[in-house]
């Protein structure tokens, strides 16, 4: 009988592990260089490391949490700090919704569902 590994497969995407210069960054976040120093500065973004030129470097992960803080600034009119403070809580509530639901799946699976 052959053995069913139950464990999920994750498949990585070539742009997943993208990093991108910090002028890329800004090309594809259609930001200015000044704003996304001013995201670093409040924590709302941070580099993976320096890239070549001292120059930071970002990846997908950061340029998705731009977007999600330019929607919040154009929707809501935030201001760098409300987009922190927000963006913070926000992350606190994808946490804890996921700690929410594997607290669910242990208990189905202690209860026999």
């Amino acid at each position: 009988m052959a053995h069913q590994d139950n464990h999920p497969i994750t498949v990585m995407l070539p742009e997943q592990s993208l990093e991108f210069s910090f002028h890329e960054f800004c090309e594809r976040g259609e930001v200015h260089g000044e704003f996304v120093v001013k995201l670093v500065n409040y924590g709302v973004i941070a580099p993976v490391r320096e890239c070549v030129k001292s120059e930071w470097c970002f990846d997908l992960a950061a340029l998705q949490r731009l977007r999600k803080a330019q929607r919040l600034q154009r929707d809501l009119k935030m201001n760098l700090p409300g987009l922190a403070l927000s963006l913070e809580l926000l992350d606190d509530v994808n946490r804890l919704e996921r700690e929410v639901q594997q607290l669910r799946q242990q208990l189905r699976q202690l209860l026999g569902e």
